[in-house]
């Protein structure tokens, strides 16, 4: 008996997780061709993406404050954790 309800729910978890995973990729398809499009768009018009000043995340670098440059880069850049540490460990 407890078997039978343990596949059970690993039969309900397995198929609501396969269909959460086709909504994710559906909507990473999705987010890459909105992303094509605003790009074009901005290329069209003559319109380029300013970089961020990043001089006072450097800063902290050098000071040897790596875990507050993360969050500065974070804060100026909108990334993520893992891509502002990526980023901090690249400029240190």
């Amino acid at each position: 008996m407890e078997l039978t309800v343990v596949a059970l729910l690993i039969m309900v978890i397995a198929t609501m997780w396969s269909a959460i995973e086709r909504k994710v990729d559906k909507l990473n398809r999705r987010t890459a061709q909105l992303t094509r499009k605003v790009d074009l768009i901005l290329e069209h018009l003559g319109i380029e993406e300013p970089q961020p000043d990043l001089a006072p995340v450097r800063a902290l670098v050098v000071e040897g404050k790596k875990i507050h440059a993360v969050k500065a880069y974070r804060e100026i850049t909108g990334a993520d954790l893992k891509e502002a540490k990526e980023a901090v460990d690249r400029m240190g």
